[in-house]
């Protein structure tokens, strides 16, 4: 029987789509071991976290473990090597010890592709970590091909040593929706535009409010997560078609926004994945999404697609949706059968594959 450690350092750190993506992964390999004996006589994983975390997981099958005393990277840099010894280390979250035999997923190359969106300590120490592990892991998982050849170009990660593992989608519906964030926005629901919030310029944010400003009799935006308001304003009026910030939305909040939108827009300039695309196919939502890195590759033929630099391209789309009830719903069972093949299982499926062929 073969034992290999899961590196539990996510579970200290504020869920973003990195940390969703290790925490459903986790997920998804407790239940392949639930539902496999074979899988059990063949692999015993533990999860090694730090003694103080935020995040919590009930797991069956992969016993938790807490162990040293240090947090962040002082921890995974110096303890967790010692507790992992010679045994294979799984990292799901862009960073690994130096010196064990790990493997890596490295979601992007974005610190090398934006940097403007990091700080400069950030940026520095993952310009030089993101290389070097991709020397020294025995394997390195990435999330889409648009990653896997960034990583390719901008870190020097030989091609070969690479392998593409998709996330999933359906975690947003299995939590029931919570309408009752509508409490707190002056919308009507099916009538808005929903995005997904965020300061950080590559996000494009700024691209959906100027096309919003040229849309005529605009429906009222609802950005969803936490926002700077230094960047949107303080008011929804300082933009004159109506900017609703929710601020923090939970799984169920943001279940219900896309269930309830005109559509999706996520405009990014630069995703490894773009996880909120496929949430909101997977609830019926339609999507508009920026002709730009993985978004195509994820979105396929689901999605209207916008040029991320032309506000007005954007407008046209948008007014595609709001005027063609018919075209809204020939995306939204598109959407749902694109979602579909996007599972955690098959997820899960793809990491016990590439760690079948890794020397023990």
């Amino acid at each position: 029987m073969r034992s290999v450690e899961i590196n539990g350092r996510f579970l200290t750190q504020s869920v973003t789509g990195v940390q969703r993506f290790a925490t459903e992964m986790v997920r998804a390999l407790d239940r392949q071991l639930a539902l496999s004996a074979d899988l059990r006589s063949r692999y015993t994983f533990r999860l090694i976290t730090p003694r103080h975390i935020t995040g919590t997981l009930e797991l069956e099958h992969i016993r938790r473990v807490s162990a040293g005393r240090m947090q962040g990277h002082a921890w995974e840099q110096l303890e967790l090597p010692l507790h992992v010894g010679r045994r294979v280390l799984v990292s799901l979250g862009n960073t690994a010890p130096l010196v064990s035999r790990n493997v890596v997923t490295i979601h992007d190359a974005a610190v090398f592709a934006v940097p403007g969106a990091f700080s400069r300590a950030f940026r520095t120490w993952y310009r030089v970590l993101i290389p070097t592990q991709g020397r020294t892991a025995l394997r390195i998982v990435t999330i889409s091909k648009f990653s896997k050849e960034e990583l390719s170009r901008r870190a020097g990660i030989a091609l070969e040593k690479m392998a593409v593992v998709a996330p999933g989608c359906e975690h947003i519906v299995h939590t029931a929706a919570d309408a009752r964030v509508f409490e707190r926005l002056p919308v009507h629901r099916g009538s808005y535009v929903l995005a997904v919030g965020s300061q950080a310029p590559h996000k494009n944010i700024a691209l959906l409010l100027e096309a919003l400003r040229r849309v005529g009799e605009a429906p009222p935006l609802v950005l969803a997560g936490r926002v700077n308001p230094r960047v949107f304003g303080s008011t929804a009026g300082a933009w004159g078609n109506g900017v609703h910030a929710t601020g923090y939305v939970t799984d169920a909040e943001l279940r219900a926004l896309y269930e309830n939108a005109c559509c999706f827009v996520f405009p990014s300039l630069y995703e490894g994945f773009g996880m909120p695309p496929l949430e909101a196919m997977t609830c019926g939502c339609p999507v508009i999404a920026a002709r730009a890195a993985a978004l195509p590759e994820v979105c396929g033929d689901a999605a209207l697609y916008c040029d991320p630099h032309n506000a007005d391209d954007l407008v046209r789309q948008i007014r595609l949706l709001i005027e063609s009830p018919g075209r809204r719903d020939e995306l939204r069972e598109r959407g749902i059968a694109r979602a579909r093949r996007s599972t955690w299982d098959r997820a899960a499926s793809g990491l016990l594959a590439i760690l079948d062929g890794v020397p023990a």
